[in-house]
């Protein structure tokens, strides 16, 4: 017997694996290990980030629903304690300085509920599902962009291109302003990857050109999300110049980076898991569209785009999986995290395209839940299964430890995805 695992008769409980270092590059390649000894061990856990920000982190999927519906935690970076966000620790870097701080990731109710309001009455379900040819034209166009060389990064020439330019026209954004758009949107994706400063710069250029945009709308309503935003805003209630403005930039911010990663996370997903790929292209060529649908369902689930939700700040004190949060302290509710939680999912670590009972946080929940969802879920439908219909023999091209993710705390996507089929 070994005595040292006993103090007075009583057996010593096993000591836990020690805690995880969080934030280094080898997180980023694979968080799921850290998360799951932080689900067990320390399910809300107060962390010091890299910006040097203390925030305090939820990882079971009870706490995060909850604290995704809680009217207490705030979304308005003023109600921070601490006075990161103005040195721009907190939120989209250069959003305050460009006068973009009134959009729908930023607000409480009863703004939120205005705002929210005006803005569903322009992007509506119809307005998306009408889209749908214009998707799979781009969609269709960027694979004869490179089908015939055999070799591709789908993440700069696929994942990347596809939501930027529909969320351009679904805005109003002109053809030949375009390109501005790709460029902008690439510094903003990038993240600490480009020079000093570019981000702030890039969201300067695009406030200055939305409401230059705007202006001229006003002048010449089109078919478009920006115009049908001022229309919305012309009967009654309103919205600001501002406030177009700044909805316009967080349909495209949030628009376009998730979209990205869904489809780039989703492919490298389908490329390791091929029995579920060849299952998802089976069906396809039955004519089924059903496993498609709960697919991209469980890629959002599994490997999602948004690894953490944005900024939430306490407005008074608050208990969450029996911590204590004081007031004005930051909340980061952790989907990736909550959506492979054992007590929620059933063998939350395995890829299944087919699971039907799939209540992911993916999109958030509650009176923040994604607005432009379904605009996610039809690029990224329409993107994979048209990619697997037309290169069924994609491979990776690289060993997977090769690949690198971006660095930045909410969003979660490769930055390369580099592929070749056929011979």
């Amino acid at each position: 017997m070994d005595s040292g695992r006993y103090r007075r008769g009583v057996p010593e409980q096993p000591c836990p694996a020690p805690a995880p270092t969080l934030f280094t590059w080898e997180f980023a390649t694979d968080p799921y290990p850290a998360y799951a000894w932080l689900r067990e061990h320390e399910p809300v856990r107060r962390t010091t980030l890299p910006s040097g920000v203390e925030a305090w982190l939820v990882t079971r999927y009870a706490d995060a629903r909850q604290a995704l519906a809680d009217a207490r935690l705030s979304k308005n970076p003023q109600r921070h304690s601490e006075s990161a966000h103005a040195r721009g620790k907190v939120g989209i870097p250069g959003e305050q300085r460009a006068d973009l701080m009134t959009h729908l990731l930023n607000i409480d109710p009863p703004d939120h509920t205005r705002l929210r309001r005006l803005v569903s009455k322009a992007f509506t379900p119809r307005r998306v599902a009408a889209f749908a040819p214009r998707v799979r034209e781009l969609t269709d166009d960027l694979i004869d962009a490179f089908a015939a060389r055999g070799e591709a990064d789908l993440i700069h020439e696929f994942a990347f291109p596809l939501p930027i330019y529909a969320i351009c026209d679904l805005l109003g954004v002109p053809r030949e302003d375009q390109d501005d758009f790709r460029d902008w949107a690439g510094t903003m994706i990038r993240h600490g990857g480009g020079p000093r400063g570019g981000v702030a710069r890039a969201v300067k250029r695009i406030r200055a050109y939305l409401a230059e945009l705007i202006h001229r709308k006003r002048a010449a309503l089109g078919d478009d999300l920006i115009s049908d935003l001022i229309r919305a805003g012309d009967h009654g209630d309103h919205l600001t110049e501002n406030e177009a403005a700044a909805m316009a930039f967080i349909l495209l911010f949030a628009g376009f980076e998730t979209t990205v990663n869904l489809i780039g996370n989703g492919l490298y997903a389908l490329l390791r898991n091929p029995e579920q790929r060849a299952r998802l292209h089976r069906a396809l060529e039955e004519g089924d569209e059903g496993l498609l649908a709960t697919g991209v369902e469980e890629l959002l689930r599994y490997d999602g785009p948004v690894e953490m939700a944005t900024w939430r700040f306490a407005t008074e004190p608050v208990t969450l999986g029996g911590r204590h949060i004081a007031e004005g302290e930051p909340v980061l509710v952790v989907l990736a995290a909550a959506d492979r939680d054992p007590e929620r999912f059933t063998d939350p670590d395995v890829l299944d395209l087919g699971r039907t009972d799939n209540q992911h946080l993916g999109y958030g929940h509650g009176i923040h839940y994604c607005l432009g969802a379904p605009l996610a879920r039809l690029e990224a439908q329409t993107a994979l299964a048209t990619l697997l219909r037309r290169l069924p023999d994609l491979r990776l091209a690289v060993e997977p430890d090769a690949l690198r993710w971006r660095g930045g705390l909410i969003m979660r996507g490769l930055r390369t995805l580099p592929v070749t089929w056929g011979e």
